[in-house]
């Protein structure tokens, strides 16, 4: 009946194990994709891997699934967070499925001195990751955090933690990432359409884990920003490579 459907579920997964549906879950599957009992759909839990899971209960609001195999292995994407500030809903949107396909493990919007968005619906946000990773064949849904001002964030910086810093001053050639710096946690920081201010430039210059780096010759719109550092990061230092 066509390509297989994944679903999140909450649920850990195993061998024989079922698995309740929630309302909007049975509505999705049973009302809109017309599956019913017998059918097979693939779930995941952001733990377990993937399993193929039968359809054992169809009702209008509810629904059980009973798990049959694992067909794919937990795979966790490397210890990177986005922090990038919220534009536009639709574009905010976009950085936050795509962050998800591309494999961060956090997202967390910031409030910036120029920041144009002064509130996000998180629960929405999150939404999004997890139909991106239901889409694009992930086990793992990052967690889309809160928005938190971006001075609080670097108050509390995890010293450990690299940060990717993305420069719209430095349009120029790309910078290349050193290999050596592969492994342990990162962090990539896309800033506000209004760009950073100085304030926030001097504090970021000044300290011993931020990279600033250049994202090419031309200043991208701040959707586009993330995916190319996501991407470049990625292919240099996660696991792309």
């Amino acid at each position: 009946m066509g390509s297989t459907i994944r679903l999140h579920v909450e649920h850990r997964l195993g061998a024989g194990q079922t698995v309740p549906l929630t309302a909007a879950q049975a509505h999705y599957l049973f009302g809109v994709m017309r599956r019913g009992p017998g059918d097979v759909v693939e779930v995941f839990d952001g733990r377990d891997g993937a399993w193929s899971a039968e359809v054992v209960e169809a009702r209008k609001k509810a629904g059980v699934l009973q798990c049959r195999a694992q067909v794919a292995p937990q795979r966790k994407p490397p210890d990177l967070h986005l922090l990038f500030a919220p534009i536009k809903k639709a574009r905010t949107d976009f950085i936050v499925e795509k962050a998800a396909e591309l494999g961060a493990a956090r997202i967390c919007p910031v409030q910036t001195d120029f920041t144009n968005s002064e509130r996000i619906r998180r629960d929405r946000l999150q939404a999004h990751a997890v139909e991106a990773a239901e889409q694009c064949g992930g086990t793992y849904v990052p967690t889309v955090d809160e928005l938190t001002p971006l001075s609080r964030i670097l108050d509390g910086w995890e010293g450990t933690r690299r940060l990717m810093f993305c420069d719209e001053g430095l349009a120029g050639p790309a910078t290349a990432l050193d290999p050596a710096e592969r492994g342990g946690p990162w962090a990539i920081l896309i800033g506000p359409e209004g760009g950073f201010s100085q304030a926030e430039r001097a504090r970021l210059a000044a300290m011993d884990a931020a990279r600033a780096v250049s994202l090419g010759p031309r200043i991208l719109r701040a959707d586009t920003a993330a995916v190319a550092a996501l991407a470049l990061w990625q292919s240099a230092l996660g696991d792309w490579s």
